[in-house]
């Protein structure tokens, strides 16, 4: 998909209309706003955008992968470059399906407000009351002769877990790493410890097992990212009575159309799933091998340990939609799925000076938070991204969601970077 010197390609146009068709129909914006896509962006600004992406694609430094920009809820711009899968001679394709590791923390947590705003749990619920072996745990902490492991000051609450203060890591780290090894998670779980998806066993089974082994820090005095979300995953389950997919399905991906984010593929949609690269020493990608570190369990596999942190499959339209609620204070489809409030508390700091002591940015109940300018997002913006690559962001003021995906494990590419100052220097109309 080649693009053009001083206009939009007629693919990327068309490709944009067909994202508003599919937002209309999922409902997510009017018909009539989608007629009236907004014409106030200098096209030879949007060919930036299609350079960089083609260069970095030429370069070797990504693959290939899909950009997706939504303004005031309208599809702005929307490209695929590069290959899906290039050794099959697959190109990338806007319904490809990608890998989106931690971009699954936000549904997680947007469930677990749901029950909250139910009453069935508290954000100072002690999660030891729903996963007991959470009810004493320990940390470890560094000594003159090693390490010493030390019971937890408290229990650790809901709140811990969603801003990541609970002192629970991935189990990488040198402090705990054997420990965690030990149990077939931290250095051995794929690339961080994060993933989940080889083994046999129900994610409040692995879990429960986490609870067993120590923190890296004492409850709310530190910002320690790691398994906190695979947690509430196990939270929501035993709090619902339903399995976390079935949640998910029934809740947040069903009311708003997501019908291709889901934890495993089905095989006859193998061919739409983008094959995962891995950055060479040089920079450059390589095809990554089969297994937890490249092309992962999401077609074969267990299909059993649902990752709340770290396990889901989307497109950049699937996740786009499920933005779009949060970015719309909670409401989809003319149906409210979360508060307002509960939406603030998702992109508002809530953890003082833990997360970045620079105080460019914050951590609410779910998302990074943009609290300083330290680069092209503005002030209030909110986001995160995936092990495998893929970023997104809300930028309220300029009513902009932008999702990029991508498949690069583990991905050393700074488009993403790029990408956020070049879709600031074309969107300059307010």
């Amino acid at each position: 998909m080649r693009g053009t010197t001083g206009s939009w390609s007629d693919r990327t146009r068309t490709m944009a209309r067909r994202a508003g068709a599919i937002l209309v129909l999922a409902g997510m914006l009017p018909a009539s706003l989608a007629a009236q896509r907004r014409a106030l962006v200098p096209r030879e600004r949007l060919v930036r955008i299609d350079s960089a992406l083609e260069r970095a694609v030429t370069a070797g430094d990504i693959p290939g992968g899909v950009l997706l920009v939504l303004r005031d809820g309208q599809p702005a711009y929307l490209r695929a470059v590069g290959w899906a899968d290039k050794e099959a001679n697959r190109r990338m394709s806007a319904g490809a399906l990608f890998r989106i590791a931690s971009q699954t923390k936000a549904l997680t947590s947007a469930a677990i407000l749901m029950l909250i705003e139910e009453g069935k749990i508290g954000l100072g619920t002690p999660v030891g009351r729903i996963i007991p072996n959470f009810a004493k745990t320990t940390v470890a902490v560094k000594t003159d002769s090693g390490r010493a492991i030390v019971p937890a000051q408290r229990q650790i609450t809901i709140r811990d877990l969603l801003t990541h203060t609970s002192g629970y890591s991935y189990g990488s780290d040198s402090l705990v790493a054997s420990l965690y090894a030990a149990k077939g998670l931290g250095p051995v779980a794929g690339y961080g410890g994060w993933y989940l998806a080889d083994r046999d066993e129900d994610v409040c089974y692995t879990m429960s097992t986490v609870g067993t082994l120590p923190a890296v820090a004492q409850p709310g005095e530190q910002w320690v990212y790691g398994y906190n979300t695979d947690i509430l995953g196990c939270v929501v389950e035993r709090v619902s009575g339903q399995r976390l997919d079935e949640f998910f399905r029934e809740r947040i991906t069903g009311p708003l159309g997501m019908k291709d984010t889901k934890f495993w593929v089905d095989t006859a949609e193998r061919a739409r799933l983008a094959a995962v690269y891995m950055s060479g020493d040089d920079g450059k990608v390589v095809r990554a091998p089969d297994g937890a570190r490249g092309q992962g369990h999401y077609v074969d596999g267990p299909r059993r340990d649902m990752a709340g942190g770290a396990g889901l499959v989307s497109t950049a339209a699937d996740y786009a939609r499920f933005l779009e609620m949060i970015r719309n204070d909670g409401v989809a489809n003319g149906k409210r799925l979360l508060s307002p409030r509960s939406v603030a508390l998702m992109h508002t700091n809530l953890v003082g000076g833990l997360y970045r002591r620079d105080g460019t940015g914050g951590f609410g109940l779910g998302f990074e938070v943009v609290q300083r300018l330290d680069g092209y997002r503005s002030i209030g913006s909110y986001g995160w991204g995936g092990a495998y690559g893929p970023n997104y962001y809300v930028d309220p003021d300029n009513g902009l969601t932008v999702v990029w995906m991508m498949q690069v494990l583990p991905s050393r590419a700074q488009l993403p970077g790029i990408l956020q100052a070049l879709v600031a220097q074309a969107f300059i109309e307010r």
